[in-house]
């Protein structure tokens, strides 16, 4: 007990201590948080003031567009501030509104990609019920319940992990106040709470992914019927991409990043509800589409979900690698490349993947750029 510390402020060791790298991290992270920020600016700008662009996927995407801001916005600048000019401190209060907000915006990711695969599942497997049961009401209920539930969460988390006490110093070895990382300063006797909580989180996120993966089975079940090798050829053009980015996702972080073992036992026991029920939800849509008569229908099937496999692959792969561990598999350098992934990587790639490779929305962005002479002389 005699170790106990009252720490006022945390030190972020960030990623090095040369002065050339840390320049290269600052202009980096500027170049990354730049065109997040443009990026989904222009998505919700164009979602909100297009009316054809007014559909619950849409919807959701917008949504999801504020929590992508949200979560690299919290973490890259005051990474880039620390780089900048060669410092490491955040202040105890700042620590802790950094792990509120990362909570609040990754675990909104969580429920948001859960619902998109609920409204997918509606669309494809039960068009005719579409327009009644995905109406406007239920979109903003339901969006309005995924965020109060997420401030709900996110005060517990964080009043569960600054109730812990530090033995293990100030210096937190990651670019900003992650959890995980906070833990490895907790005294042994004080942490345990949190980890179960921490676990218990995991795993609803986790069943989420599980849906996500049934899908794929159908989705090859299907193409591999396809009669046509172009339509196979095609089928799997569009789905390959996303699986390869599940697959070295995965690999790499569940083989790399699995920490303490009550987090490791329960993550993998209770993990199985939200990610269980976005994998069945692909499952039925792809059985859906499997029975479409028209090859065009299993196309377009096929690309409305495999941006949302994607972007789901990604964000689940990388944060569930780094909450759900087994002991001695740390290393803090995986570590922070593991939070690039969900928090910076993510965030970046929401636009290419989900949106602007979209062509209703390319051709939003064309109507309002001519609409503003933008290209005009």
């Amino acid at each position: 007990m005699s170790n106990r510390t009252f720490v006022t402020e945390f030190l972020l060791l960030g990623f090095s201590d040369i002065r050339e790298l840390q320049i290269l991290h600052f202009v980096g992270f500027l170049v990354i948080y730049l065109a997040v920020l443009v990026g989904n600016l222009l998505i919700f700008v164009v979602i909100a003031f297009d009316h054809h662009l007014h559909t619950p996927m849409y919807f959701f995407l917008m949504n999801l567009s504020v929590l992508d801001l949200g979560s690299i916005s919290v973490t890259v600048p005051k990474s880039m501030a620390n780089s900048l000019m060669n410092i490491r401190s955040i202040s105890y209060t700042g620590c802790i509104a950094q792990v509120f907000l990362v909570s609040f915006f990754v675990s909104g990711d969580f429920a948001l990609l859960t619902i998109m695969a609920y409204d997918r599942y509606i669309a494809i497997c039960k068009p005719l019920h579409y327009e009644a049961i995905m109406n406007k009401r239920a979109c903003v209920q339901m969006a309005a319940s995924a965020w109060i539930s997420v401030i709900l969460y996110s005060a517990i988390h964080t009043t569960n992990t600054f109730a812990i006490s530090f033995c293990g110093g100030n210096m937190v070895d990651q670019f900003f106040c992650e959890i995980p990382a906070l833990l490895k300063l907790a005294c042994a006797d004080s942490y345990l709470p949190e980890v179960g909580f921490l676990a218990f989180s995991v795993c609803l996120a986790l069943n989420c992914f599980v849906f996500i993966i049934i899908s794929y089975v159908q989705i090859f079940t299907r193409v591999l019927r396809i009669p046509s090798v172009q339509g196979q050829h095609k089928a799997f053009s569009t789905c390959l991409p996303h699986l390869t980015v599940l697959s070295l996702l995965c690999s790499t972080g569940f083989f790399t990043y699995l920490n303490k073992l009550v987090c490791f036992a329960l993550t993998w026991a209770v993990a199985g509800s939200s990610f269980i029920l976005t994998f069945s939800s692909y499952g039925c849509i792809l059985r859906t589409a499997w029975h479409m008569p028209s090859e065009s229908g299993l196309q377009k099937a096929l690309s409305t979900c495999g941006a949302h496999i994607a972007v789901t692959s990604m964000f689940y792969g990388s944060a569930l690698s780094m909450y759900a561990r087994p002991p001695g598999m740390e290393s803090s350098n995986m570590d922070k490349v593991v939070s690039l992934f969900y928090c910076v990587l993510t965030p970046l790639l929401n636009p290419i993947i989900y949106t602007l490779r979209n062509d209703k929305v390319k051709e939003a962005l064309r109507k309002a750029m001519m609409n503003s002479g933008f290209f005009r002389v």
